[in-house]
Formats: C-alpha cells, sequence, structure tokens
C-alpha cells in the first residue's frame, strides 16, 4: 500500500482559531481527515504529523524516509525560511508536494518565496482546504505514473 505523510509546520496546529479570515474556520483535525479520506478512495494510506519545531519535522521525515513513498507538506513560516528542511526534503529522496492555504503570493512580500519549492514536484497555494486533497491527488498521480514507466 502506498503511504503518504502529510507534515504540517509551525501554527498549522491553530487552524480554526488562528486568523479565520486568512486561514478559514477549518481545523488541523478536519484536513487530516480529508486528505486520509482522499488517499484511501485511491487506495492509500496516511501518517499525519504536525509540529512547532523545525528540527522535528527534520527528524520526522528522516525516520519516515523508508516506510513512504511521499510527502505533503505545508512547512508554515519554514516555508520562507529554512535551508534545513529544505536540504531535508531534498536528502530524503522521496516525491514531495508543498501546499498552503492561503494565497502566498498575495500576501506579504517575504511569503511570495519558497524555499522548498525547488525541491518539491510542485506547490499548491490558496486553495483553502480544497488544496490538500489537490495535494494529494497531484502526488498520487505522480507515484502512479512512476511505477508505470
Amino acid at each position: 500500500m502506498t503511504t503518504i505523510l502529510l507534515v504540517n509546520g509551525p501554527n498549522l496546529n491553530l487552524l480554526g482559531e488562528r486568523n479565520p479570515a486568512v486561514y478559514g474556520t477549518t481545523t488541523l483535525l478536519d484536513i487530516e481527515a480529508d486528505v486520509a479520506a482522499a488517499a484511501n478512495a485511491r487506495g492509500a494510506s496516511v501518517l499525519c504529523f504536525q509540529s512547532n519545531h523545525e528540527g522535528a519535522l527534520i527528524d520526522f521525515l528522516h525516520e519516515q524516509r523508508k516506510l513512504a513513498d511521499g510527502v505533503v507538506i505545508n512547512a508554515g513560516g519554514h516555508t520562507h525560511t529554512s535551508v534545513a528542511l529544505r536540504d531535508a526534503i531534498e536528502a530524503i529522496q522521496i516525491p514531495a508536494v508543498e501546499v498552503h492555504i492561503s494565497n502566498t503570493h498575495a500576501r506579504d512580500e517575504f511569503r511570495r518565496i519558497s524555499l522548498i519549492a525547488p525541491v518539491c514536484l510542485g506547490q499548491v497555494t490558496g486553495l483553502g482546504r480544497a488544496g490538500y486533497t489537490a495535494a494529494v491527488n497531484l502526488l498520487l498521480d505522480h507515484l502512479e505514473a512512476a511505477a508505470k514507466a
């Protein structure tokens, strides 16, 4: 069975409470349920992880690298600042898709730069809750195409 890591970074544990005008009222548990349902519908499983600590995110990716087939990651603020997280995504050598609830390109200037995008298959941004399932489907499409090649 295909296994996908769903990794969420700093402050995403506060979804549903934090700045609902930008992030909506959906909770992280709601998103995790959406992702699990989308993956399960395609015969895949999901392992969810959230941390506010950069090192914990990196450790999780390292620990799971041989057990997982792909990663959907919302690195939160680390998207724009963490060379270490970018290097970890590259080092684990499994496909990753970056996702953001808000349109980071329409927000603060510093949010328009993603350090992790260059080591990901793609980026889904600005689709709210639906962006996560779009990211899962992109990842699964890629994995299925790679398996056929």
